[in-house]
């Protein structure tokens, strides 16, 4: 019961989020619409910060459990699919008192789908650990600031395709800097 009780509260809090700002959605409002009492969500959760944050937590599990793929464009794309399909409420989210929340869940996605495509491609290469942070952290800093460039413009272009150009683009460059990080 407490399990079906948290996915509807969540599931109420997301239709609502894709109806409005975050500080429009009341905890009224939250339980009005999945049927239950105001105790039963503050059982739950502490606040709708909270409620946040498991949201965006547990979508960055699944995506991560399922970004799998033999190029990085196709684990990226995979791991933005929550945002994808949540444009608006994405949106609020990013234009919202939690927008660290939502920073925080991209850049951890981020983050995890580089390195685990950089692990996978280069297993069994013998590269130094701290060239490897590095190029890691250059490319979850170029996906983050892509994913925010495309939120703050409203989203007026499809991110995926401009994700996949420039991996087309630069498709050989991540080779070449971790050649460069081979231990001799």
């Amino acid at each position: 019961m407490t399990t079906l009780t948290k996915e509807a509260i969540k599931r109420s809090f997301m239709k609502l989020l894709n109806q409005k700002q975050v500080n429009k959605i009341t905890v009224k409002e939250i339980v009005e619409d999945c049927g239950i009492n105001r105790n039963s969500f503050y059982y739950h959760y502490d606040d709708i910060p909270s409620l946040i944050e498991e949201i965006l937590n547990e979508q960055a599990d699944v995506m991560l459990q399922n970004s799998e793929g033999d190029d990085i464009y196709t684990g990226i794309l995979t791991a933005m699919e929550f945002s994808l399909q949540n444009k608006t409420a994405m949106m609020h989210l990013y234009h919202s008192a939690n927008r660290e929340l939502f920073e925080r869940y991209l850049n951890r996605l981020a983050n995890r789908t580089v390195t685990e495509f950089f692990d996978e491609r280069f297993a069994g290469q013998d590269i130094v650990d701290d060239d490897k942070q590095a190029v890691v952290m250059y490319y979850k800093s170029l996906l983050v600031g892509f994913v925010i460039e495309w939120l703050e413009s409203g989203m007026k272009y499809d991110l995926s395709i401009q994700v996949q150009r420039l991996c087309e683009l630069f498709e050989g460059t991540t080779e070449i800097a971790l050649s460069r990080c081979r231990r001799k």
